[in-house]
């Protein structure tokens, strides 16, 4: 019996198209949407009309102005994106349920017999749907299958616009010119496994047994991969919250030991806040750097010389990696879910990155980790920690900084993200620090640092469009 279980629903060239949908103005128009407004960026999407005449998402703006000398440029509005997102759930759920969102323009259903039995005319009132709620620029790619692997696959068929339908009983002739890079799940480092085993083509990979895939993988996903390619929907265990993170790349003029300093604690804070909109407790902040180009010459190093213990985190933190430089620095301290706290470790991770840093960051990036369930924690027999400085603090001063960070988070909530700060706060080029889409995270609307922007003000990019 020809059956489909899932249907999988992934917007084309989303941040673009939304653009377009908000302002009609760039309909028909090549447009790319960039982080901020600057000449030195690169595109994080673009129009199907700037993908129809030979640019590539990513491109780098120079580039995208020597293809398309018209081209136009948008600064990226998240908190926009996520409203009309939220709005999209509403309208595709009038339709069907939905079982899962994968990220913020795509997301899975799972199908009845009743509701499979003519997949093509349900895909279709759904994209009707769509265009009639929204505008006809607003497109999405819809595909259905028995596994959630094959309806993704499906989706991405014939986009933009698509509309697949996959059956098992087709395969593996049905998708026999695909190549293996377009599977989800085969990254580069796979299909050069798949390669060296003289796995070329779908077909081949097709006829490849569970443990073989699993050996190529070097671990359970290439078994799980084999059985959804194969029609058998597998059951995968829940992802565990594993850490709280944000990341920048820097502008050029943001790029001194200040500034530097200034983005981090601000991604800090960010990471902070969603931590305590949980019920986790971080024992452990990480500080690493991004850059690229060669090493500052030794007149831009540290004029004193380094203790053996710096000199030797130095030379592991440092590190040149496919023309890219890298520093990152691990700092530890009692379970803690305060603003002070993480700020202390941020300093200490600061002040030795002035000390052993050898190159100008290009980006940041701050994570909180090692996290514990604050309802398992045991408490501290001596009820004393002693940091990495050398300073000793207590659990009723570290309950104390916790209510503190309670009570601003509280202020911020009632009037404003902007109400009040820790220390000096200072707007960052294209703002949204902490609160950019990532692929599997959509931002909260506690994530938000600033006013929200209305959805029809359009933020043209003024050094670049003119």
């Amino acid at each position: 019996m020809r059956t489909i279980s899932k249907l999988y629903l992934d917007f084309d060239s989303f941040f673009a198209t939304a653009e377009q949908h908000f302002n009609p103005a760039l309909r028909d128009r090549a447009v790319g949407v960039v982080p901020l407004d600057s000449p030195h960026t690169s595109c994080i999407a673009i129009s199907g009309q700037a993908k129809a005449r030979g640019l590539r998402s990513g491109a780098s703006v120079k580039e995208a102005r020597s293809k398309i000398p018209d081209m136009l440029f948008v600064v990226a509005r998240h908190d926009v994106y996520v409203r009309l997102h939220h709005r999209i759930l509403e309208t595709v759920e009038a339709c069907l349920p939905i079982e899962d969102v994968r990220s913020i323009d795509e997301l899975v259903c799972h199908l009845l017999p009743g509701q499979a039995a003519d997949g093509a005319a349900l895909g279709e009132r759904i994209k009707s749907a769509l265009s009639q709620q929204f505008s006809e620029v607003l497109t999405c790619s819809i595909g259905m299958a028995s596994t959630e692997l094959l309806a993704k696959i499906a989706a991405e068929r014939y986009k933009p616009d698509g509309l697949c339908v996959l059956f098992d009983e087709d395969l593996p002739e049905a998708l026999a010119d695909l190549p293996l890079r377009k599977l989800p799940g085969i990254s580069d480092g796979i299909e050069r496994r798949l390669n060296l085993a003289n796995i070329h083509t779908f077909e081949a990979l097709w006829r490849l047994g569970p443990t073989q895939c699993r050996t190529i993988w070097r671990n359970i996903e290439g078994e799980r991969f084999w059985n959804e390619l194969h029609g058998k929907t597998v059951e995968r265990p829940e992802t565990q919250k594993r850490m709280f993170g944000h990341s920048r790349i820097l502008p050029g003029d943001w790029r001194s030991k200040e500034k530097v300093a200034m983005c981090a604690r601000q991604l800090c804070l960010s990471a902070a806040r969603r931590l305590r909109r949980t019920q986790w407790r971080a024992t452990r902040l990480s500080l690493s750097f991004k850059g690229d180009g060669a090493s500052l010459s030794t007149h831009d190093l540290p004029a004193r010389k380094l203790p053996m213990h710096d000199l030797s985190m130095h030379n592991k933190s440092i590190r040149k990696n496919n023309s890219k430089l890298r520093w990152k620095e691990e700092l530890p301290f009692a379970p803690a879910r305060d603003d002070h706290t993480f700020l202390q470790a941020l300093s200490q991770g600061l002040t030795r990155s002035e000390e052993s840093l050898t190159f100008k960051p290009r980006s940041v990036h701050v994570t909180l980790h090692g996290l514990v369930d604050t309802a398992s924690m045991t408490h501290d027999l001596f009820d004393t920690h002693t940091t990495e400085a050398g300073s000793r603090t207590t659990e009723q001063d570290r309950l104390k900084w916790e209510q503190l960070s309670d009570v601003m988070d509280s202020l911020r909530a009632n009037f404003g993200p902007q109400a009040i700060s820790l220390g000096p706060r200072e707007e960052m080029p294209g703002g949204y620090v902490g609160a950019k889409i990532a692929f599997g995270r959509i931002p909260d609307d506690a994530d938000f640092d600033q006013a929200p922007v209305a959805d029809e003000d359009t933020q043209f990019c003024l050094t670049i469009n003119s």
